[in-house]
């Protein structure tokens, strides 16, 4: 007999807690954080937009606060990462993970991040993407997650490669972004291939 077809298990999303970091949904109060990066020419440099007024950041807050249940393809989440390790910083939101889903059929996500820049380089955003691809393939069922991104934006790529994301499609001049063809780069990993890394 055939094997059954996996089954996608639809969720209103409820706070992540890490080691180091809490991954919950925007609220206003979060405005002037995520501002503070957003509005930097840096972070944006490898995004579709460029920086952001905080007036947009507060209508994009607004709007991403109340995206919280993932049901339907287009559903989506945009995260705080907060700081909840003792430190100065606590509490202080330094970054977000972007996750949509793609297929229902095909069990099928997207992921994303985006940190400020004075936390690089302190494993955050791997932290955080390890916390959500738990949560896609452990309580949402799904079998594949991609990132996409510009084939330029080095760390991001770093980060894929951390994962366990393996390096798919280079698409060329697939867009018009910022006065310039830019190219893009697919990055995925598999449930399987995401079980494997990590059996006790």
């Amino acid at each position: 007999m055939p094997p059954e077809a996996p089954v996608f298990i639809a969720r209103d999303f409820s706070p992540i807690r890490t080691e180091r970091l809490l991954l919950r949904a925007m609220t206003l109060d979060d405005t002037d954080a995520v501002h503070s990066y957003m509005s930097d020419p840096e972070v944006c440099r490898y995004l579709l937009h460029e920086p952001r007024s905080r007036q947009i950041v507060a209508e994009k807050i607004a709007e991403w606060s109340m995206s919280t249940r993932l049901a339907e393809v287009g559903d989506y989440l945009q995260l705080a990462l907060e700081l909840h390790a003792a430190g100065t910083h606590t509490g202080r939101v330094i970054g977000h993970l972007y996750f949509t889903l793609k297929s229902i059929d095909d069990l099928a996500a997207e992921i994303g991040w985006t940190l400020h820049p004075d936390f690089e380089g302190s494993g955050y955003a791997t932290e955080a993407a390890e916390s959500m691809l738990a949560y896609a393939f452990g309580e949402l069922g799904l079998h594949r997650v991609v990132a996409e991104l510009d084939p330029r934006n080095a760390a991001s790529i770093a980060l894929c490669r951390r994962l366990g994301m393996r390096e798919e499609a280079l698409f060329r001049d697939e867009m018009w972004l910022k006065g310039e063809w830019s190219d893009t780069g697919v990055y995925a990993i598999l449930h399987a291939e995401w079980s494997s890394r990590h059996r006790d």
